[in-house]
């Protein structure tokens, strides 16, 4: 008779703990005891008739037989993976969903969206939009996200798209009235719950004591189309907004741009760029974003 088949999850206690070189920490990743993990790998070590690792009194080492089993199990692990990836793609039939939000889907993304469609026919995508909440890529259908925040929000996985640097955005009707930076301190400045952009273009520009008044919007976008209707004063990316630029519906009054530490973001669960439809969207956007710049 041959050798009865080895258990699946005393293979994955094994490689985690291999990586960790820890029987705790591995647990918490595989959201078990350390007392199971244990046992897993004490069971494999049975039935293999091996030692795969030293106990040692702070942590695990690695035998000459666990390191020869290792990379050839992480190499199966990860055919495994993404097999099981490729038959969850075919099944959703190039479906892609992304979570983002709404400021960065009209104003920068749906006007792009042709050209995504023309590089990609074959992958629809299905966009929700959201606060700038954190995305649970677990505990919800997203493939990807993008996001607006600092770096450290962001974490260590993101990729920038591009920074958000602000300068005053206007409508048509203050083009005649906005000629010196001085000319700011008689009209409205309208923003969002960020209190801290404008004061943070004033000291850029010398007029730190310009008093800030006017409506407060919870939306980016909202306060864009404010401005374009008249309400104020605006203080946005010229970026983001380089469309109502371009066709006149804004206008940029000063030349001064100052980053305030933020970006938009791609973000993405481990493993997501097995999916085709996932690294075909990354590949185009960040090229997007690129030629933008």
């Amino acid at each position: 008779m041959g050798r009865p088949p080895l258990p699946l999850n005393a293979l994955r206690a094994f490689e985690a703990s291999a990586r960790h070189l820890s029987f705790t920490r591995a647990a918490a990743e595989l959201n078990v005891t350390q007392a199971a993990v244990s046992h897993h790998v004490k069971s494999l070590e049975q039935q293999l008739g091996l030692k795969l690792f030293r106990r040692l009194p702070r942590g695990l080492l690695l035998t000459d037989e666990g390191q020869t089993l290792l990379p050839e199990l992480r190499e199966a692990f990860d055919r495994l993976a993404a097999a099981v990836e490729r038959a969850h793609a075919e099944r959703r039939g190039g479906h892609l969903s992304i979570s983002l939000v709404a400021t960065f889907a009209l104003s920068w993304l749906v006007p792009r969206l042709p050209r995504f469609h023309a590089a990609c026919p074959a992958t629809e995508l299905r966009l929700a939009t959201h606060n700038n909440r954190p995305v649970d890529f677990a505990g919800e259908e997203v493939d990807v996200a993008i996001r607006y925040g600092t770096p450290e929000e962001a974490g260590p996985q993101a990729e920038r798209l591009f920074d958000y640097a602000l300068t005053p955005l206007s409508g048509r009707q203050f083009i005649g009235r906005l000629s010196r930076l001085q000319d700011l301190r008689s009209l409205p400045l309208i923003r969002t719950g960020d209190a801290a952009d404008w004061p943070l273009w004033l000291a850029a520009a010398g007029l730190p004591d310009v008093r800030i008044r006017g409506p407060v919007f919870d939306s980016t976008r909202v306060m864009i189309e404010a401005a374009i209707e008249g309400v104020g004063i605006a203080i946005g990316s010229p970026y983001l907004f380089a469309g109502e630029l371009a066709d006149g519906r804004l206008h940029q009054p000063f030349p001064l741009t100052v980053p305030n530490g933020h970006a938009y973001w791609l973000l993405m669960p481990e493993g997501a760029l097995r999916n085709p439809s996932v690294r075909a969207f990354r590949d185009w956007i960040l090229q997007e974003a690129s030629e933008a710049r």
